[in-house]
């Protein structure tokens, strides 16, 4: 059985049809990713699948673990194992570093808070104590929020475009935690279209205008990605605007 399944998924958005008839399966202990170019629906199926408020009006459905998540709340599919790493990480005004991890943390240990900073490359005894607010870069934040991730230990990570606004180096740490949640068990969606992320998938499907137009392992998907998509001018304007609003949150 597949660990999250989407069945004839729809969703509409201020009238207008955003995914279209989407069916997929995200298969336990791989690295999947989810291709397109900006505006396919990458994120928008991402915030769908985690439950995000304005993104309910939906029909078809998610299944997880064979389980419809229709009617659960975001919180209750946090607390089911599944998470979502934003393409551009909340602020939180006065909340410390310390504190943020220790709210999703499997095991709230200041040792373990710690190990999860350095594996992402942030100095815990410089961060630990300060607020997860504007003082942060988006860098750190992005960083901060994997530690975040690696310290749930979560059944399913969603990660939306995982290597915008950051540097070589901490692309490079951002595969080193994919690896090390991978080898914990947990299932990792890359929401991507850069072909340096694909080609860390173990299998991928490719997105365009709402639905899964293809799928196969990660060559399959670039070589296709790379000839027909990059110059494809089939977009939809209306599924680039909610695109657009999504990265700018």
């Amino acid at each position: 059985m597949a660990l999250l399944e989407v069945k004839n998924l729809n969703l509409e958005l201020n009238g207008k049809k955003i995914l279209n008839n989407l069916n997929f399966e995200i298969w336990k202990g791989y690295v999947h990713a989810i291709m397109g170019t900006n505006g396919a629906g990458k994120s928008t199926l991402a915030n769908t699948i985690m439950g995000l408020s304005g993104y309910e009006n939906i029909s078809g459905d998610i299944l997880f673990k064979g389980k419809s998540l229709k009617t659960k709340t975001i919180s209750e599919r946090a607390r089911d194992g599944i998470t979502l790493g934003w393409q551009e990480p909340a602020r939180y005004e006065g909340l410390k570093i310390e504190d943020f991890l220790n709210a999703s943390a499997k095991r709230k240990n200041t040792e373990e808070l710690k190990k999860a900073l350095s594996t992402v490359g942030i100095k815990p005894e410089d961060h630990l104590n300060r607020a997860v607010d504007k003082t942060l870069s988006g860098g750190e934040r992005k960083k901060i929020e994997l530690a975040s991730i690696l310290l749930m230990e979560p059944e399913i990570a969603f990660l939306d475009e995982p290597d915008s606004g950051i540097d070589i180096e901490s692309i490079s740490r951002i595969f080193e935690v994919v690896k090390i949640l991978k080898e914990k068990g947990t299932t990792v969606v890359f929401i991507t279209h850069s072909l340096a992320v694909l080609s860390r998938a173990d299998h991928a499907f490719l997105m365009c205008k709402g639905q899964i137009v293809d799928k196969g392992d990660r060559q399959k998907i670039k070589n296709y990605f790379k000839e027909e998509c990059i110059e494809c001018e089939i977009k939809d304007p209306e599924v680039k605007k909610e695109e657009k609003r999504t990265d700018e949150r």
